[in-house]
């Protein structure tokens, strides 16, 4: 298959269950070889945009194209080309690893001496392959997300779909897998990618769309949206009472945009060091400046309330 302009291109998508809109009208474009994130709140969305690019559901309106196939038409084909990492890790306990790698490599009729050879380059590609013969029991959260990685690769995919592919991993785990899927992108891999961590989305992310109630709120490259939207720097004030009615009035001054939070105010800026003396001489003392984060500006637009 040639090399196209774009691996996946979403237009006017729409998706219901019932009574529920879960995506409303959305389109993207992801370019071939790159890393694109949808990033979005609890039932932004997200998963289910994912799983109507893998034809998984159907879509309910609009079109979209997956290698230059169209998902209502030609699944079985669009299937041969990606490779899936859901959220959940359904690997077979009843199987080792190399073995749970040989059943899915079934699935695409791929003879069974090179699905030996692949399963073995990818324990080694994903750091398991001291583990083959191990039961899935005896693995860890962050072998076993490794390990559906490898076989979401079994059959050589030209775009992966990654579905919060670290939750749940602790630090050490996150930036391994984080290396494999870096080096992956590396090859010419496609990925589409959700995630709920901000730092995971701008390690690997070439463009982002932020989503809110089945809708694009922004799209770009990650830096240069927090450049452009948050700012530099991000200075933050604890308070120590949350009825102050001091700050607020002296920031508005200030005419810098900002956010209160609770007992927390946050100051958005290109550089802090001009007002920290001015919040230090007025009592308040409990003060971070820091680089702004892609965290800052998802926040700032789908708000820091608690999403069920």
């Amino acid at each position: 298959m040639e090399l196209l302009d774009y691996a996946v291109k979403a237009d006017n998508i729409v998706k219901r269950f019932s009574e529920q809109l879960a995506v409303n009208e959305l389109s993207f474009t992801v370019k071939e070889r790159e890393c694109y994130g949808l990033l979005g709140p609890n039932g932004a969305g997200k998963t289910t945009t994912l799983r109507l690019v893998h034809c998984f559901y159907p879509l309910t309106s609009g079109e979209i194209s997956v290698l230059g196939l169209d998902v209502k038409k030609d699944c079985r084909s669009i299937k041969e080309f990606i490779g899936v990492v859901p959220q959940e890790n359904n690997l077979d306990e009843m199987l080792t690893v190399i073995e749970n790698l040989l059943v899915y490599a079934r699935y695409f009729n791929i003879p069974k001496k090179t699905a030996r050879e692949r399963a073995e380059e990818l324990l080694a590609f994903v750091q398991l392959d001291e583990r083959r013969d191990s039961r899935i029991r005896e693995l860890s959260a962050g072998m076993k997300r490794r390990l559906v990685i490898a076989r979401a690769l079994i059959n050589s995919p030209r775009i992966i779909i990654l579905d919060e592919p670290t939750t749940g991993l602790d630090p050490q785990a996150r930036h391994l897998t984080w290396q494999r899927l870096r080096a992956l992108k590396r090859t010419g891999v496609t990925m589409l990618l959700t995630t709920h961590y901000m730092e995971e989305a701008t390690q690997l992310c070439d463009r982002v769309a932020i989503m809110d109630k089945g809708k694009t709120l922004l799209e770009g490259n990650p830096m240069h949206l927090v450049k452009e939207r948050v700012g530099k720097e991000v200075l933050e004030v604890q308070l120590d009472n949350e009825e102050d009615g001091k700050l607020l009035p002296m920031i508005e001054d200030w005419s810098i945009p900002y956010e209160a939070a609770g007992d927390k105010v946050y100051l958005f800026c290109d550089d802090g060091k001009e007002y920290i003396q001015a919040l230090w001489e007025k009592g308040y003392h409990h003060l971070l400046q820091r680089p702004a984060t892609l965290e800052d500006l998802f926040l700032k637009l789908t708000g820091r309330g608690l999403r069920e």
